[in-house]
C-alpha cells in the first residue's frame, strides 16, 4: 500500500461515523481514480463503500461546473439530509443524459473527480481529499489514458478546472492534501 493510500485509510478509520462520505478532488491526471480504487480495496471497515466517478456524470467536455454542482445539490447534500441522494449518468456516445442512480446512506460513499470538492459539497463530507501532481506528469498521464480522445479537449478542460479552483478553493477545504506525482500507473 502506498503512503498516500495509507494516509487516506488511516483518516477513514479515524472517522467517528458509520457510513462516511469521502470526496477526492484534484486536477486531471493527478491519480484520483487510482487512489479511489486503492481506497476501496483497503477500506478499513466491513461496510463496502459505493464509488461515484464524476467522469460518469459530467454532461460533456464543457460540463465540469455542472457536474460539480450536481454532486452537492443532487448527491451528497440530499444523501446527508435525507439518507438518499442520486446522480444522473451522461451517455458520452449519444451526447445526452442517461439513467438516474440512487445512492442510499446505508453504505459509505466515495466520490472522485475534478470538481468533487466544492464549497457546497464540502459541508456534507466527512473526509475531503485533494490530490495534486506535477503538471507535466498529469498531462502526460491524462492524454495517454484516453488514447487521443482527450487531446482536443485538454486546454478547455484545464481552463474549466482552473476556474473551479479559483472560485471554489478546494485546497482550503481539504482535510488531506496529497501528492500523486509518483503514482505507479496511468491515473485520472
Amino acid at each position: 500500500m502506498t503512503a498516500p493510500v495509507q494516509k487516506v485509510v488511516a483518516a477513514v478509520a479515524a472517522l467517528e461515523v458509520t457510513n462516511p462520505i469521502v470526496l477526492i478532488d484534484g486536477p486531471s491526471g493527478s491519480g484520483k481514480s487510482t487512489l479511489a480504487d486503492a481506497l476501496l480495496a483497503a477500506w478499513p471497515t466491513a461496510a463496502a463503500p459505493r464509488l461515484v466517478r464524476l467522469d460518469d456524470l459530467y454532461p460533456g467536455w464543457g460540463g465540469l461546473a455542472v457536474g460539480s454542482h450536481a454532486v452537492a445539490a443532487e448527491l451528497v447534500g440530499p444523501l446527508r439530509e435525507s439518507g438518499v441522494g442520486r446522480w444522473r449518468e451522461w451517455n458520452w456516445a449519444a451526447g445526452h443524459p442517461g439513467e438516474w442512480h440512487e445512492v442510499h446512506g446505508d453504505r459509505p460513499l466515495v466520490v472522485e473527480g475534478c470538481g468533487a470538492l466544492s464549497q457546497a459539497s464540502a459541508r456534507h463530507a466527512d473526509l475531503r481529499i485533494w490530490l495534486g501532481a506535477d503538471d507535466a506528469v498529469r498531462k502526460r498521464r491524462a492524454l495517454a489514458r484516453d488514447r487521443g480522445a482527450f487531446d482536443a479537449h485538454w486546454e478547455m478542460w484545464d481552463a474549466q478546472f482552473t476556474e473551479f479552483v479559483r472560485t471554489q478553493h478546494p485546497l482550503a477545504l481539504a482535510d488531506l492534501i496529497l501528492d500523486g506525482t509518483r503514482a505507479p500507473s496511468p491515473v485520472s
